[in-house]
């Protein structure tokens, strides 16, 4: 995933960028405005966004507000000669990986965006080992998930057996169960996969 979405209302800027970007290998895409690069993303779209401050319609605070509001998980690289240092502190208390003055030297530019694509990349990873567990919590039976609650807490086979009035082959047939599905080998490694959750 070397994804870059480009906005700049000046189409110079956007092909001299577009070109630079796609001979070190990323997948560009550009756009004049704010409106038609906001229509085209959805939820599930990953990668940097390089954002110019003044466009027309609207500006790249107002794209960066909207990002945001959404729960966007890009991550947003300001590239701008119209930003001031109130503007770049602002910018980067609310969340863009960093505000970049033009002109800008190709080498640091390129630094920048691999960066915030490897921001990128381990939030697409945390998210993918979220789903994992929320998948393998799933696979899980009623009576599975009462063992390994007492699992967690630290009961012995013959403890969780008298707690829940059942034979101790059933609890063991119920941890290995919860074992498998989890990917886990021992109690502390189920409380340490659950405790990251």
């Amino acid at each position: 995933m070397k994804t870059v979405y480009l906005l700049d209302d000046d189409i110079a800027v956007r092909d001299s960028l577009g070109l630079l970007l796609l001979s070190h290998g990323y997948t560009v895409h550009a756009f004049e405005g704010g409106e038609a690069f906001l229509a085209a993303i959805d939820a599930s779209s990953e990668g940097v966004v390089l954002l110019d401050v003044r466009m027309p319609g609207l500006s790249g605070p107002e794209v960066f507000k909207r990002l945001y509001e959404s729960g966007s998980e890009l991550i947003v690289l300001f590239l701008s000669g119209h930003g001031d240092i109130p503007m770049a502190v602002q910018a980067i208390r609310q969340g863009a990986f960093d505000f970049l003055e033009k002109p800008c030297s190709e080498k640091r530019l390129l630094e920048r965006i691999d960066d915030a694509l490897e921001v990128a990349i381990g939030r697409q990873s945390v998210r993918g080992n979220q789903q994992l567990l929320e998948k393998r919590l799933a696979s899980i039976t009623p009576r599975e998930r009462e063992v390994m609650d007492w699992i967690l807490q630290g009961k012995l086979n013959k403890q969780i057996a008298d707690e829940m009035q059942i034979a101790i082959r059933t609890v063991e047939v119920h941890r290995a169960n919860v074992f498998a599905k989890m990917g886990v080998r021992s109690a502390l490694d189920l409380s340490q996969l659950l405790k990251g959750a």
